[in-house]
């Protein structure tokens, strides 16, 4: 099955669906799947004030999305594990993504050259690609966070709350959100009143 997945490295719920996608593709689930950005800072702006992309330096997780972007478009062969690297950056390590050392060594940590990659950054194409995905997500499907799985013309918001134990339990579970989408379109909204601890 083709579909999308939105991420912002800001999101721990972004995190655990990307890392489950990934692990379920690792595992060798059949998708085909694209990784669109989201800027959660974009969504949180202040009326009148001025998009993420066009003035990066001011707006939380924007680095880190250029980052990733740069590892996406530039060295796809490699994203899979950068991805990983700076979602847990944040969110197992607790390190601040707006620090360039920070995402200099999550991707280095992933087998890249930093020094490449902010080359990329550089070039300014992350930046458009960061303003084309959000643009886009938001006037075609009505995301408003992440993670939304975009299958067709169908966007779910979705909020897992455990990483998957292993590469199989990874797969059920993607499968598992896809059959919701398209195979159960009726059901609009699934929310627990409180998660049991």
């Amino acid at each position: 099955m083709r579909f999308s997945i939105t991420f912002d490295y800001l999101c721990p719920f972004a995190a655990i669906a990307n890392e489950i996608v990934i692990d379920a593709l690792r595992d060798g689930a059949d998708h085909e799947v694209g990784f669109r950005s989201f800027s959660l800072s974009q969504v949180h702006l202040d009326e009148g004030d001025p998009p993420v992309w066009e003035r990066p330096d001011g707006a939380s997780g924007v680095l880190a999305l250029q980052w990733g972007l740069a590892v996406r478009d530039s060295f796809p062969e490699r994203f899979h594990d950068a991805h990983i690297a700076l979602f847990d950056a944040r969110h197992k390590h607790g390190k601040n993504l707006n620090e360039p050392e920070v995402v200099r060594d999550a991707v280095a940590g992933a087998g890249l050259d930093p020094d490449l990659v902010a080359e990329a950054v550089a070039t300014g194409a992350p930046l458009k690609a960061l303003m084309s995905d959000h643009t886009s997500g938001v006037e075609q499907h009505r995301v408003f966070g992440v993670p939304t799985w975009i299958v067709g013309d169908r966007a779910v918001f979705t909020r897992l709350m455990t990483r998957a134990a292993d590469g199989a339990e990874a797969r059920a579970t993607v499968d598992r959100v896809l059959d919701m989408i398209t195979g159960w379109p009726d059901l609009n909204e699934f929310k627990y009143t409180r998660i049991p601890r």
